[in-house]
C-alpha cells in the first residue's frame, strides 16, 4: 500500500507560520503535522510515501529524501486535484491520498485498510463539535458527505450541517481498479472542462478532490465510508494551528 500525500500548496491562512516553510513543517506538540502522518502510516505498515510538493519543496527534499516526490510546479496557479493528478504514474497499485495539513490516528487509517470496498473515504462523525471553536473555518466550508446504507451518496460543502452525516477527512482509499476509474473521470473531465468553470470551480485546474469525487458518484461509482469520530483534525487557518496545540493528543482531540 502507497499513501501520496498532497502538499503543495502555501498555505497562506496559516500566514505567518507558513513564511518560510512548507505548511506541513507545522509543529503541533512538538512534531511536524507531516511526522504525525507519517506515524500513523508506519503504524498500519505503510511506509512507501509519494509526496507532491510545490511550494518549498526542496525543504522537503532535503529532510524527507526517503520518499518519492511529484513536483507541482505550477502549484500557485491550480489546485489540491491537479497535484493528487501528479503521481498518475504510482496509482497502479492500491494507494491511500491525504492531505499534507491533517492530523489523524493510525485507527483511522486502519479502518480504511480493513474496509473491502474499492473506495472508502474516512468520515469524521464527530465533525461539528470541532466546528465549535473554528470560528475562521465556518461549517459552510467543511466538505460534507451524506450516506446511504453505507455508500456515500454526495459530497459537498453546500450540504446542511443538519444533513450531513459527518465530513470528509481528506484521506482516502482506492484499490487497483477504482484507481483507474479515478484517472478515467479525471481526464474525461479535462479534457470537457479544461480553462472553463467546473462545478464550483472557476476553471477546472482549481478543482478539489471532492468535486471529481461528487462527478464520480453522479456517475455512478459508489464509494463507502468508514468513520471516526475524533480522530482528526484540520489545520487551515492559524486558530485551528492553536486549537491542535491544546486539542491534539496523538490519537484523538479533547475537549
Amino acid at each position: 500500500m502507497r499513501a501520496i500525500i498532497i502538499g503543495a500548496g502555501r498555505g497562506s491562512r496559516l500566514m505567518p507560520t507558513t513564511a518560510d516553510s512548507p505548511k506541513c513543517f507545522a509543529e503541533v506538540r512538538h512534531r511536524r503535522i507531516l511526522d504525525w502522518a507519517l506515524a500513523a502510516f508506519s503504524d498500519v505498515g505503510i511506509t512507501d510515501i509519494c509526496f507532491v510538493g510545490g511550494y518549498q519543496i526542496e525543504k522537503v527534499r532535503t529532510d524527507y529524501p526517503q520518499f518519492t516526490f511529484r513536483h507541482n510546479e505550477d502549484w500557485a496557479n491550480n489546485n489540491i486535484l491537479e497535484s493528487l493528478m501528479h503521481a498518475r504514474d504510482l496509482m497502479n497499485e492500491p494507494f491511500l491520498c491525504c492531505y499534507s495539513d491533517i492530523l489523524f490516528s493510525a485507527n483511522l487509517i486502519r479502518g480504511l485498510l480493513e474496509h473491502s470496498a474499492p473506495i472508502s473515504l474516512a468520515v469524521d462523525t464527530g465533525w461539528e463539535k470541532r466546528y465549535e471553536f473554528r470560528t475562521e473555518h465556518p461549517p459552510d466550508d467543511a466538505e460534507k458527505v451524506t450516506v446511504a446504507n453505507g455508500a456515500v451518496t454526495r459530497i459537498h460543502r453546500g450540504i446542511p450541517p443538519a444533513e450531513a452525516h459527518g465530513e470528509y477527512t481528506g484521506v482516502a482509499r482506492f484499490d487497483a481498479s477504482s484507481a483507474a476509474l479515478l484517472e478515467d473521470h479525471y481526464v474525461r473531465c479535462k479534457a470537457q472542462y479544461s480553462g472553463k468553470p467546473f462545478r464550483e470551480a472557476k476553471v477546472f485546474e482549481k478543482a478539489y478532490k471532492i468535486h471529481l469525487f461528487q462527478e464520480m458518484l453522479e456517475a455512478g461509482v459508489a464509494m463507502h465510508h468508514v468513520d471516526t469520530a475524533g480522530e482528526y483534525m484540520e489545520i487551515d487557518t492559524q486558530q485551528d494551528f492553536e486549537l491542535a496545540q491544546r486539542q491534539w493528543r496523538g490519537r484523538v482531540a479533547t475537549d
